[in-house]
């Protein structure tokens, strides 16, 4: 599996992602043209090679040359979805302006639709996010990771006035991701690489167990007491290992509350986010039956879930573990069948098929509208699945 890994020893903003993908070895001319595919204009994206500190590294610069209105997140959504992208990155690309959004929101208590994009609704931010997801997905890049990420402290001047580093929308944005500062007087890290970061990434700490093909240098524009630059390494994972990822086990017990509250409690953690949530008889103290309700999620979404269980449930308090999660590979991929296209997750090791498992949502539509067995649709599909896919297999 490919998979990219992000030193943020300088912190990291928009154009330092691009050039250190270009500096990679990401073709310019090729961004270029993809850019163009978002169908706007009045901005002019050059690099050239610089030195932060005797390292090598590439500026990328994205030039306004036409002034434009500021943009509301309806605007960018609007402008994402009618480019000719490709599907991943429009969506990933709505999900970080939407990320963007929720926290200036939050920061100047104003409604999401409210909020108008200054800095990071300029054309350079939008070419930055978007450049960045054409080169992850040109570079065939399948997984990132991140170090904790280095955010400077100080002020900062911008349309709002006189702010403190990081910015208020990049604490927010960070919330949960390891953060530090080595008390380098700068904005190291700016909302927009912040947003980027907090939807691509898969985790943040140490470099993965990977072999190293390329190493990038993108430079930010200041000249600092440190190298200011973002390194990204390239590589690739053994598909013979596991994924690894870090969660958060929380755990509760409850006796003095109906029974019939679970399924809506577990319904809204799962909404808000929870990796799972499940439920274990027990007996408490003077063998009163009881409810021990597990929830696992990950560092940016716990204090919803705490919220949740708070609010929704009669507990007075909870343990909280983070564990290391170890998992096989897993893909969702759609099979066609005498149904239409279902969607299947596979799973893998060693680069094998180990597992097909239908999508339970897509073949209960089927048996609704059809009137057909649920069990009866899961079951041919997942015959179909394994035909299919076990015949690409060996294709290949």
């Amino acid at each position: 599996m490919k998979v990219a890994y992000f030193d943020c020893f300088s912190g990291i903003s928009g154009d330092m992602i691009l050039g250190a993908f270009i500096d990679a070895g990401f073709d310019l001319e090729e961004l270029k043209s993809e850019l163009k595919k978002l169908k706007i204009s009045g901005y002019k994206v050059e690099s050239k090679s610089t030195m932060r500190n005797a390292i090598s590294g590439t500026k990328v610069n994205v030039q306004v040359t036409e002034q434009t209105a500021e943009r509301h997140l309806n605007d960018i959504v609007e402008i994402i979805e009618k480019s000719d992208l490709s599907d991943s990155i429009k969506e990933r690309g709505k999900e970080i302006f939407r990320n963007l959004a929720e926290a200036e929101a939050k920061i100047h208590h104003k409604d999401i639709r409210e909020i108008h994009f200054h800095e990071v609704g300029a054309l350079d931010s939008i070419v930055d996010i978007i450049g960045s997801l054409i080169c992850l997905e040109g570079l065939s890049i399948q997984a990132v990771y991140s170090s904790e990420i280095h955010v400077g402290r100080g002020f900062l001047e911008c349309q709002h006035g006189t702010l403190p580093t990081p910015a208020p929308a990049t604490t927010e944005l960070l919330k949960n991701i390891p953060i530090y500062s080595k008390g380098v007087e700068s904005e190291l890290t700016t909302p927009t690489g912040a947003a980027i970061l907090k939807t691509i990434s898969k985790g943040f700490g140490d470099i993965p167990k990977m072999k190293v093909k390329k190493i990038g240098y993108g430079a930010g524009s200041r000249e600092l007491e440190i190298p200011n630059l973002l390194r990204v390494y390239i590589g690739e994972m053994n598909d013979c290992e596991y994924e690894e990822d870090n969660v958060i086990l929380i755990e509760t017990n409850i006796d003095d509350m109906n029974p019939e509250f679970f399924d809506y409690v577990s319904e809204m953690l799962l909404k808000k986010g929870s990796l799972d949530v499940f439920m274990t008889p027990i007996f408490m103290k003077k063998n009163r039956p009881g409810i021990m309700l597990g929830v696992l999620t990950r560092e940016d979404k716990l204090d919803e879930i705490l919220s949740t269980i708070f609010t929704e449930t009669t507990t007075l308090g909870v343990r909280i573990r983070r564990l290391e999660r170890k998992k096989l590979v897993r893909e969702i991929v759609s099979v066609e069948t005498r149904f239409g296209k279902i969607r299947v997750k596979m799973s893998k090791i060693g680069g094998q098929i180990k597992n097909t498992v239908p999508e339970y949502e897509d073949c209960k539509e089927i048996a609704v509208k059809l009137g057909i067995p649920l069990k009866d649709i899961y079951d041919e599909v997942r015959r179909t699945a394994q035909e299919t896919l076990f015949d690409e297999k060996r294709a290949t």
